[in-house]
């Protein structure tokens, strides 16, 4: 994509973290932005940060582990700007530890979010961006633990690594066709987001396990700032590539050893990352 400039944008979990950054980084290339999270008061107080700035801005409440809710985001978006040319699938959540010791409205709600919106948000808006003929752009966020075997999070990595295979999925089917929509995938390493606090749309998740982990809480506040994720993407969205990797070069040595353990039939590497 060569001229963001007047293009539509939509962006789930856009309140904060990655997706505000993105949303910020919308509003610079005077492009009309759909913010749709599940977090009322964070989502307000972005809807009037941008439009502080003078963005054309459209807010709309969003589950996007519920399927209607992502038609009603899909429907609000043509009513009110008529198109749109860019999908951030960027809302995410974070809990549990080990497969057996994560309650099952750990794995629904982890699912729910950063799989299930995924899937959710592709089935609806790529219909509407093929019939456009026109040029637009996916991303998905998935993560680096996406690319690895082993994270303290059980049920985010299976989603993050679910979210990659979608998204080359996404990727084939498209280039197939040969689409004018393109799609990227978006694997961050740590970056200083609010993630450790998603469940405060959620209580009845077990909240302490990973609140409580000192490490992660560390690793989260030493990581990149939002804003320099998305510049990255926006990079990626202009030169059409594919994997988006930020902050990730430490993990690149343990991706390709998890890539030769798989070719050589060898059992995972244990690894203290």
């Amino acid at each position: 994509m060569q001229s963001f400039y007047g293009k539509t944008a939509v962006v789930t979990g856009a309140a904060s973290g990655i997706g505000r950054a993105i949303a910020k980084r919308c509003a610079q290339y005077d492009m009309r932005v759909v913010l749709a999270d599940i977090d009322q008061s964070a989502l307000n107080k972005t809807e009037n940060d941008l439009r502080s700035v003078g963005a054309d801005v459209l807010a709309i409440l969003t589950d996007v582990s519920k399927p209607d809710d992502v038609g009603t985001l899909a429907q609000k978006t043509l009513d009110h700007f008529g198109n749109v040319h860019l999908l951030f699938n960027n809302a995410g959540v974070a809990t549990g530890s080990t497969i057996w010791d994560s309650t099952l409205d750990d794995w629904k709600w982890v699912v729910g979010v950063n799989m299930w919106g995924v899937i959710h948000g592709l089935r609806v808006f790529v219909p509407i961006m093929i019939d456009q003929d026109t040029e637009c752009h996916i991303v998905n966020t998935a993560s680096v633990v996406g690319l690895l075997d082993k994270f303290s999070s059980s049920s985010y990595q299976v989603t993050k690594h679910a979210v990659v295979a979608i998204s080359e999925q996404l990727y084939h089917s498209l280039v197939e066709m040969k689409s004018k929509v393109k799609a990227s995938v978006l694997c961050p390493g740590w970056v200083r987001t609010r993630i450790l606090d998603a469940n405060r749309n959620h209580p009845t998740v077990n909240q302490d396990i990973l609140y409580k982990d000192q490490d992660l809480k560390g690793d989260l506040e030493s990581g990149v700032p939002p804003e320099i994720v998305a510049e990255h993407v926006f990079r990626a969205i202009h030169q059409d590539k594919f994997y988006i990797l930020v902050n990730a070069d430490e993990y690149k040595p343990l991706i390709r050893m998890r890539m030769e353990n798989i070719l050589e039939e060898s059992n995972p590497t244990e690894s203290d990352k």
